[in-house]
Formats: structure tokens, C-alpha cells, sequence
């Protein structure tokens, strides 16, 4: 028998989709970890006989120590603490994409009000402000001008410690729409477009998906990029830029529900599959 620990925050599409495949093993036996619930003695494994935690966490923060307490107990976790930092947080993404040679937007990085304008004048406008930690598109900010920059500055200086390191990207034009990649491993399996007429573009605030196949380019660019990070259950999000296609962000918690029939891949039963795997290691 298999014993699964499942993470989860609340019991969204992604996450009963992910039961389903699970109940379907018949040698499978899922431990629910509700982390809204449950709380962790870091000196004692409440949780032994555990093959692997499958980490579905809504929280960024929440998953990642809880994946650390369960890595603590000798628990593989899918993804590990290691690959949910690295994607976790954009300037590490970035920085590492950087450092194995993957294209990605310019960024620069700022830690005062006064550098952070320095750093929106010398990348040029329009340029994007965006929080080191987030996602679903929230807190973005493109910014078009001085007055502006200075007006964001100014607002995410207010926010709190976290919106006071600056993180400043340049600003890729898009032909009305970006790539996600979904990756197993090193390996791209399908990918959607997602169109807006919005330059934010993510499904979670209303863009449209459609099947982008799989090209050469695109698998070779996941695989790099899947390397770069550590590998697992990714969602890699692209550009197709003047210079070529490049790699915004990555996800490690990724949402699918509306890209299985898009692409006609059963994304889920990949990812347990995938999940299993490591269980067996």
C-alpha cells in the first residue's frame, strides 16, 4: 500500500480532480493534511508510514514550511520546499533563469524609494512593478510614467516590509496573449495560449484558453527551465517577444482546470502519476 499525504487549503476543482486520479489506485491510501486544520509538532512524525506528500497548499508560505517540516520527518514532497522557494519567489526564479542561460525579461532590483524610481527611469517606460511573492496577477503594476512609478513607489512602500524590495521588469509586448506550459518533470506534456485584451493575461482574471501545441522551441525551452528550478510539477509561463519566446515566471502549484479539455491532456492523472513515481523511490 502507497500512502499519500495530501496538503490542501480548501478543496478547490484542481484539488477533487486530483482525488479522483488518486482513488482510482486501488493500492493508494490518501491522508488528508488540511492546513487550515492541522498543526505540526517539529519534534515528533505524527505522520510515519507516509510515502510522499503531494503539497496542494494555497499559501505560498503555508506550503513551503510545511513541506520543510515534512522533508524534517525523512517525507519526500511533491514539489520539494527546494523547488517551491525557488518558484515561490520571482527574484530567485529570475536569477536562476538568468544564471543557466534561460531568456527572461531584464529585471532589476531595488530596496529604497529612491532606487526604485533610479531603477524604473534606467529600465524605461512602460515597466512592471510586481511583488517578489504573489500570483493570479495580483499587485501588478504597469507603469508608464515618472509620475506614476512614483505614485506605485509610494503605495508599495506603504504595504509593508514585503512590497518594500522592489522587483522591476521590463515590459514585453505581447500579441494579445502568452504561453503557459504544463511540465512533468523536465518534460513539457501540452500548453495553452491565454488571451486578453488585457495585458495581464492569466486565466484567474479572465483570460481565454486555447491549445498551443507542443513545438520544438517550446519543449526545449520548458526542459531548460524545468532544470533550472529542480524539476516536478510546473507551470511554466511564456512570451513570444521581438527577440524570441522567453520565460516570464514559473509555478509550482499549478492550476489546470481549464487547460485539460483545451489541450485534450489529462493533466491530473499525469501529475499523480508523476507523484506516485517519487512515492516509490
Amino acid at each position: 500500500m502507497i500512502r499519500v499525504g495530501f496538503l490542501f487549503t480548501r478543496i478547490r476543482v484542481e484539488e477533487k480532480l486530483l482525488l479522483d486520479e488518486l482513488s482510482k489506485h486501488a493500492d493508494v491510501e490518501v491522508v488528508r493534511v488540511n492546513d487550515d486544520e492541522t498543526l505540526f509538532d517539529i519534534a515528533r512524525n505524527d505522520y510515519q508510514g507516509l510515502n510522499v506528500l503531494f503539497e496542494r497548499s494555497v499559501s505560498y508560505s503555508r506550503g513551503l514550511y510545511i513541506s520543510r517540516i515534512f522533508e524534517s520527518y525523512g517525507i519526500p514532497v511533491v514539489n520539494p520546499s527546494l523547488v517551491a522557494e525557488r518558484c515561490g519567489d520571482k527574484y530567485i526564479t529570475s536569477q536562476l533563469l538568468v544564471n543557466n542561460g534561460v531568456p527572461t525579461p531584464r529585471t532589476l532590483m531595488a530596496f529604497s524609494e529612491e532606487s526604485a524610481l533610479k531603477a524604473a527611469e534606467e529600465m524605461g517606460y512602460p515597466c512592471v512593478f510586481k511583488p517578489v511573492v504573489g500570483s493570479w496577477g495580483r499587485l501588478l503594476s504597469k507603469v508608464t510614467d515618472r509620475s506614476s512609478a512614483e505614485a506605485i513607489i509610494e503605495h508599495k512602500s506603504a504595504l509593508g516590509v514585503n512590497h518594500q524590495v522592489f522587483y522591476i521588469q521590463e515590459y514585453v509586448e505581447k500579441p494579445g496573449r502568452d504561453i503557459r506550459a504544463f511540465v512533468i518533470g523536465d518534460q513539457a506534456i501540452c500548453a495553452i495560449y491565454r488571451s486578453s485584451e488585457n495585458w495581464i493575461t492569466n486565466t484567474a482574471r479572465g483570460g481565454q484558453a486555447s491549445n498551443c501545441p507542443i513545438t520544438d522551441e517550446i519543449a526545449d525551452l520548458c526542459h531548460r527551465t524545468a532544470k533550472a528550478v529542480g524539476g516536478g510539477l510546473l507551470a511554466i509561463d511564456i512570451f513570444e517577444s521581438a527577440k524570441g519566446l522567453t520565460v516570464n515566471e514559473v509555478n509550482h502549484t499549478m492550476e489546470f482546470r481549464n487547460s485539460i479539455a483545451t489541450t485534450g491532456v489529462n493533466i491530473p492523472a499525469r501529475m499523480v502519476e508523476h507523484v506516485l513515481q517519487q512515492a516509490k523511490k
